[in-house]
């Protein structure tokens, strides 16, 4: 019935029918998909370890700790430069002369992994209240304006993939970061 309580023309009904049927299929495969994501092991035990590890943080979810993992932390880093750098979140100076400013991020590396980082620091700050980075980042933009709140996150986002980094190497739990409790069983 439409909204006035006159019949669908049959066509249309059938449309709609066909167009839900394509629907159902299209979230079945991405429920598989996921499931695919979620329980295939790496062939790397390390890369799978750091998996894991990322997951028993709050605000990091299957999609994101298998990303990590398996795109930026399966590679060995000698210091926090090189996590910033690879993940082009370190700022790009201009010097000529006497002139010298900062051009922005240098934008190196994988552009979807440097955006999924980015929206994984959206997500930390929000899911993360008490952590430290989460106080910076607030201290910072309070009473500033949506720009400039997206300025820093880019910066919260190179801090984090630190502090990931330094999680998954030795072990050190970004300061005031809240754990997932652990899971018993398939649950996850």
């Amino acid at each position: 019935m439409t909204g006035d309580g006159h019949r669908l023309p049959p066509r249309l009904a059938c449309e709609i029918a066909r167009q839900i049927q394509r629907l159902a299929m299209v979230q079945e495969q991405i429920a598989k998909i996921e499931r695919e994501r979620d329980t295939a092991p790496t062939p790397c035990e390390a890369t799978e370890r750091k998996r894991h590890l990322l997951l028993q943080l709050k605000s990091i979810g299957p999609a994101i700790s298998a990303l990590l993992s398996r795109e930026v932390y399966y590679r060995q880093f000698a210091n926090r430069r090189q996590v910033g750098s690879f993940l082009g979140l370190t700022p790009s100076p201009y010097n000529s002369g006497a002139e010298e400013r900062c051009q922005g991020i240098s934008r190196a590396g994988s552009g979807h992994v440097r955006a999924i980082m980015i929206e994984t620091a959206w997500l930390w700050i929000r899911h993360q209240p008490k952590s430290a980075l989460t106080r910076w980042f607030v201290e910072r933009t309070a009473g500033q304006n949506t720009r400039v709140r997206k300025i820093m996150i880019v910066a919260v986002a190179r801090k984090l993939a630190i502090a990931l980094w330094r999680y998954v190497e030795h072990g050190m739990v970004p300061q005031g970061a809240i754990l997932n409790p652990p899971t018993t069983g398939n649950a996850r």
